[in-house]
C-alpha cells in the first residue's frame, strides 16, 4: 500500500467434516431450494465479474490491510461473546477468508466462497449452523434481504450472525472527484462507485430477516495516499474495482482521469498534500430467536408511571 493507515477510529455506536457434509447436502434438502431469487430485486452487481476481479487481485498480490483490520476487530468482538459455537461458517470473505484470525478458536470453521455463477443461494441446511461470520463481502450482494433471510434459516436457535461490510460514506471523495471530472470533460456522469448502504438500512434489514437483538455500528477508517491513482491501485488489488452492471464499458479518457486526480487533490488533501480516502465499515449482528433471550415487555404491562417518575425527580 502506498498510503499509510491512520489508526484512530470513529465508532458511531457501540465437526468440520460434519459441517462440510451438511453444506454439501444443502442443495438437496436445505434452505436454497426454498429460496428462489426475488424477481423484483434490482440487480446492481455483476457477481461473476466480481469473482474474476478477486482472482486477478490474488494473482497481482492482494492488498489486505483493510481486511486484516476487520478480521482483528471481528475476533475481538467474538471474544466478548461468552458462548461456545460448534458449527461455524465464514461466508464469502475474500481470499482465504477469516481462517488465520479465527481458526484457533473455531478449528472446524468452513470458508464458503461465492458461487462462480454469481448466484446468491446459500449452501446451508436449515438450523445447521451456530455462527455465521463474514467480512467485506455483503456490499456486493444484490439481494441482501434474501441472503440475510437465508442465514436466519440456517442458524440454530440462539445462533449468531456477525458481519462487516463497506457502507456509509465510503470512498465519497473518489465518487465526488470522478463526478466533477466527467461532468467537466465529458458532459455527463457514469456510475463509478458502489451505492453503499447506511446504518439505518442495515438495522431494518436485520429485523426484516427475523433476527433478534439486532445491533449495527460503524467504524470510520481514514487512509492517506500520495495521489488518487495509488488509491485506485489498492482497490484493484483488493478485487474491489467497479463491478456495477451499469458501469461504463469503454476506457476512460486520459484527460478525464488526470482531471479527476486534480479535483481529488484540490478538495481532499491535507496540509502535507497527501489525499484522504474514507472507508466506513458497517458492523451488523443478530441472533436467531430463542426463549432464553431478553424479551420486550407487553404493551401496558409497566408497573410504574413515567410521568410520576419525572415529577418525583423534579421535586427531589
Amino acid at each position: 500500500m502506498k498510503g499509510s493507515l491512520r489508526l484512530p477510529c470513529q465508532r458511531l455506536a457501540p465437526h468440520g467434516i460434519l459441517l462440510k457434509h451438511r453444506i454439501a447436502r444443502a442443495s438437496e434438502i436445505g434452505v436454497t431450494n426454498r429460496m428462489a431469487p426475488n424477481p423484483q430485486t434490482p440487480v446492481l452487481f455483476d457477481r461473476s465479474l466480481l469473482i474474476a476481479r478477486q482472482d486477478r487481485a490474488r494473482s497481482l498480490g492482494p492488498e489486505t490491510f483493510l481486511l486484516d483490520r476487520v478480521a482483528d476487530d471481528l475476533r475481538e468482538r467474538l471474544e466478548a461473546v461468552i458462548r461456545e459455537f460448534r458449527d461455524v461458517a465464514d461466508l464469502w470473505t475474500p481470499g482465504n477468508g477469516l481462517s488465520s484470525s479465527l481458526r484457533a478458536r473455531f478449528p472446524a470453521l468452513v470458508h464458503v466462497g461465492p458461487a462462480r455463477t454469481g448466484e446468491e443461494r446459500l449452501p446451508f441446511a436449515p438450523e445447521s449452523l451456530d455462527l455465521v461470520v463474514s467480512a467485506l463481502a455483503f456490499q456486493f450482494v444484490n439481494d441482501l434481504p434474501g441472503v440475510l433471510a437465508q442465514i436466519r434459516r440456517a442458524l440454530r436457535p440462539d445462533g449468531l450472525l456477525l458481519a462487516a461490510m463497506v457502507g456509509g460514506d465510503s470512498l465519497t471523495e473518489l465518487r465526488q472527484s470522478f463526478a466533477a471530472a466527467e461532468a467537466e470533460c465529458e458532459g455527463g456522469v457514469s456510475p463509478r462507485v458502489v451505492p453503499f448502504a447506511d446504518l439505518r438500512d442495515i438495522g431494518g434489514l436485520l429485523q426484516r430477516a427475523g433476527l433478534a437483538l439486532p445491533v449495527t455500528d460503524v467504524d470510520r477508517i481514514t487512509v492517506r495516499y500520495d495521489h488518487a491513482f495509488a488509491l485506485m491501485q489498492d482497490l484493484r488489488r483488493m478485487g474491489a474495482s467497479n463491478v456495477l452492471l451499469e458501469r461504463r464499458r469503454t476506457p476512460t479518457r486520459r484527460a478525464t482521469m488526470l482531471r479527476m486526480a486534480e479535483v481529488y487533490a484540490d478538495r481532499f488533501a491535507d496540509a502535507d498534500r497527501r489525499i484522504r480516502a474514507t472507508f466506513d465499515i458497517v458492523w451488523l449482528s443478530g441472533w436467531a430467536p430463542h426463549e432464553s433471550q431478553q424479551q420486550p415487555l407487553r404493551p401496558g404491562s409497566a408497573k410504574a408511571s413515567l410521568e410520576a417518575a419525572v415529577q418525583k425527580a423534579r421535586k427531589a
